[in-house]
């Protein structure tokens, strides 16, 4: 049994398939294949049943993987504990984030981390919240970028700032001449919104019921007019399309369209985001995760709230 072999059960059980996971362990799929074969023969069980089409991990293959999950975590902090005195801020952290918060964010943190650990460059990864969670798990990742409510065994969390949401409509719309709208006014416009994947969408609907209902309604028409970024929304509300709800960040992110555009609060209580870190607890460099929590503390978000060390 070597490492090796561990880190391709690994990959076969997050790709669900021989070839992608030969492809992201960059090694053929009859390398991988033989690899993976030669250690469930030593263990004397199946790891994965295997069919045409896909490749599931059995229950004695998930209890294995993860063990060796943890096998690898351990062997990476082997190598900083034999490196002792070596600078955990010296080599690079892979940062996943999701996409309503990177483009707004990661402006603003990347100089503050580089100012304090020069030695620490960023690997940045968007992604959908599912998917950076099952990076993280996996160890491609080592520290998430996220909105609550976010649980997982194993997996540390602390929160950062409060987001506020705000209306974003074209300044010839009637609501634009509101200092705040309500947010069943919603619902009887024409919303646009990113797609099912995204949780910032799903936040949108708890807080206004009434917009769920409405969509429901619309039907295929409202599928059509669904944003895939909020930088599309964006842009389609400036074209006068719609109206929308973002974070104050994105919001406010982009000058480009003052004369097309208009920021609109929403009323009492006035829904918002809490934005957090999560990373294994196992990790083997806190300093890390502790200078890039501060670099995002120190961003100067204008319109967020940030938490401080006395509300966690």
């Amino acid at each position: 049994m070597t490492l090796t072999e561990l880190r391709y059960i690994i990959a076969v059980a997050r790709e669900h398939h021989f070839g992608r996971a030969a492809a992201a362990c960059f090694v053929s799929q009859p390398t991988l294949s033989t690899a993976v074969k030669k250690l469930e023969n030593e263990l004397e069980v199946s790891i994965f049943e295997r069919s045409k089409n896909d490749v599931s991990v059995t229950d004695i293959g998930k209890k294995i993987i993860e063990q060796a999950q943890q096998v690898l975590e351990n062997a990476e902090t082997i190598k900083h504990i034999a490196a002792q005195g070596k600078d955990q801020l010296n080599g690079a952290i892979r940062i996943g984030i999701i996409y309503t918060i990177g483009p707004y964010l990661l402006p603003h943190i990347i100089p503050l981390m580089h100012e304090s650990a020069p030695n620490m460059p960023l690997i940045i990864s968007e992604d959908y919240t599912a998917r950076l969670t099952e990076k993280l798990k996996s160890g491609i990742l080592d520290v998430i970028i996220i909105s609550l409510p976010f649980q997982e065994a194993g997996i540390s969390t602390t929160p950062l700032y409060d987001e506020p949401f705000v209306v974003l409509l074209s300044c010839s719309h009637p609501l634009s001449q509101k200092n705040v709208i309500k947010l069943p006014m919603l619902a009887k416009e024409n919303l646009l919104l990113l797609g099912k994947d995204h949780c910032f969408r799903e936040q949108v609907l708890a807080a206004c019921p009434e917009c769920n209902d409405a969509i429901i309604s619309k039907g295929s028409l409202q599928e059509t007019i669904e944003g895939s970024s909020l930088e599309t929304i964006r842009y389609m509300v400036a074209s006068g399309i719609g109206i929308t709800v973002l974070p104050c960040t994105a919001a406010s992110a982009d000058r480009y369209a003052q004369r097309l555009v208009k920021i609109v609060r929403l009323a009492k209580p006035q829904p918002s985001r809490r934005v957090a870190i999560a990373w294994r607890s196992s990790f083997p460099r806190p300093q890390a995760i502790e200078v890039l929590r501060q670099a995002i503390l120190s961003s100067q978000l204008s319109c967020v709230n940030y938490i401080s060390s006395s509300e966690l």
